[in-house]
């Protein structure tokens, strides 16, 4: 039986060569082209998606190590007729320029919001029990594996804020 995994929602069948990325198992064979290549390093966060509930950077696993597991890349998230919340709180408020960036940084941020609403700390978390908010404070330090060239941090993370519901 061959080893399968669930992309948004579908059963794919795994790549032969177990030398293949998971970034490339996305972008070249299913052609979710919405992944992005950024450094191949795992350093920019251009490739991040959510295996499981937890956000990983595609480009540093392998295809098979995912065997059975849930993959949500940002065409699991939303599309263009039906965009998420987070999106469209990324449109309004200009959470980006170029947009390279922006596929992981939706991925991360979504994946982030769980990460508060199930109570994990983080490094800037005050606690490590109790309720966690999203403070811009939180938010920065939980995104910082999400680079942006541009410079639209202040914007991601007003977007973040303002679809967690923490104003402050």
């Amino acid at each position: 039986m061959p080893d399968t995994i669930s992309v948004n929602g579908k059963s794919q069948t795994l790549p032969e060569d177990p030398r293949t990325s998971l970034l490339d198992f996305l972008r070249h064979d299913l052609g979710l082209t919405g992944t992005k290549k950024g450094c191949d390093h795992g350093q920019c966060g251009a490739c991040t998606v959510i295996a499981n509930g937890v956000r990983i950077n595609s480009c540093l696993t392998l295809a098979v190590m995912h065997d059975g597991e849930a993959i949500t890349t940002i065409e699991g998230i939303g599309s263009p007729d039906n965009p998420s919340d987070l999106q469209k709180a990324f449109v309004k408020n200009d959470g980006f320029q170029c947009g390279y960036c922006t596929p992981g940084q939706i991925c991360s941020a979504t994946a982030m919001m769980d990460e508060i609403a199930n109570n994990w700390p983080s490094d800037a978390s005050e606690t490590l029990d109790g309720e966690m908010t999203a403070s811009g404070e939180e938010i920065r330090e939980r995104m910082s594996g999400n680079l942006c060239r541009c410079g639209a941090y202040a914007n991601i993370v007003a977007a973040i804020r303002e679809v967690s519901g923490d104003s402050a």
